[in-house]
């Protein structure tokens, strides 16, 4: 059955399987952590959108092998892939995360990739160890395919509003901390050692994904509350770009969260959803190389 390309994401209606989603992602996120070497920002850690899904991507292993793991979200499964055609899936149904935690490392070392990972969330406030959590443990995969229909049509948005720069931008990816679809741009210049303070989140991490000047656009399926929305922020924030006009007209400057937020369903609603986003984009980045001073005769195609 074909999704709606923009369909309802209402907060309330999944907001269980939301979280246990996040903590799913969490621990196979984690698996790319501890197998790939660092790349800057974190960008060795992200997973990426599929017609299918969320994937890691091949990661390389110490005895020359790869492997991926893909949470297809279209036949509801979880598959390890290896290069040598091994391959172990389970389904993804209403299960807690201590036994997802649990199959995803038994299946892992059964295919011969001894990995350990620190099994607790970051950037989630009371964290609790994926082993010891039997509390979230839903999954509505109507909704979770809602989800991905969204991050289908916000992956081909960013992409396209990526194209447009000459200068050094991040791969349109997923994190699983924070639970956002992302793309960045950077100005090339060094920026202030960030302050922190995420919960369940070291500093000096935060400092290295904050290391350049930067700004950022994407979609977050909302938290505590909150809906849906696309956003952008810049850091270091430049003076008056709190203030700054922005379109459309639904957008505003969340004085919570730092940054410019388009509610989704404002996008959604639009006459054209992909062209409101981009103008969206634009106008918070024109916002904040022309305050920040970026040399867009440089940066910009």
């Amino acid at each position: 059955m074909t999704m709606e390309r923009w369909p309802e994401l209402r907060f309330d209606d999944w907001k269980d399987t939301l979280a246990t989603l996040h903590l799913w992602t969490q621990v196979v996120g984690k698996i790319r952590l501890k197998m790939e070497p660092l790349i800057n920002h974190w960008w060795n850690v992200t997973l990426y959108v599929t017609p299918r899904g969320l994937t890691t991507s091949a990661m390389p292993y110490r005895d020359g092998r790869m492997v991926s793991i893909t949470f297809d979200f279209v036949s509801h499964a979880l598959r390890i892939d290896d290069c040598n055609g091994l391959q172990s899936a389970f389904a993804l149904e209403p299960m807690p995360v201590a036994d997802f935690y649990e199959r995803v490392m038994r299946e892992m070392h059964a295919m011969g990739f001894d990995v350990e990972i620190y099994a607790k969330p970051n950037e989630v406030a009371d964290a609790v160890p994926f082993a010891q959590d039997v509390v979230h443990r839903s999954y509505d995969a109507r909704a979770v395919e809602r989800f991905h229909a969204v991050l289908r049509e916000a992956d081909r948005v960013c992409k396209i509003f990526r194209a447009g720069f000459l200068g050094k931008a991040s791969p349109v990816h997923f994190f699983w901390g924070s639970f956002d679809l992302a793309t960045t741009r950077f100005s090339g210049r060094d920026a202030p050692p960030h302050p922190g303070g995420y919960p369940n989140m070291p500093d000096w991490a935060t400092r290295e994904a904050y290391s350049r000047e930067e700004h950022s656009v994407g979609f977050w399926p909302g938290g505590a509350g909150a809906e849906a929305a696309f956003y952008a922020y810049a850091y270091p924030e430049p003076p008056q770009y709190s203030s700054a006009r922005i379109a459309p007209s639904e957008a505003a400057w969340s004085t919570t969260l730092r940054e410019f937020v388009l509610p989704y369903d404002a996008a959604r609603n639009a006459r054209d959803p992909v062209s409101t986003v981009l103008e969206f984009f634009q106008s918070t980045y024109d916002a904040e190389a022309t305050l920040a001073s970026w040399d867009r005769a440089l940066l910009e195609r």
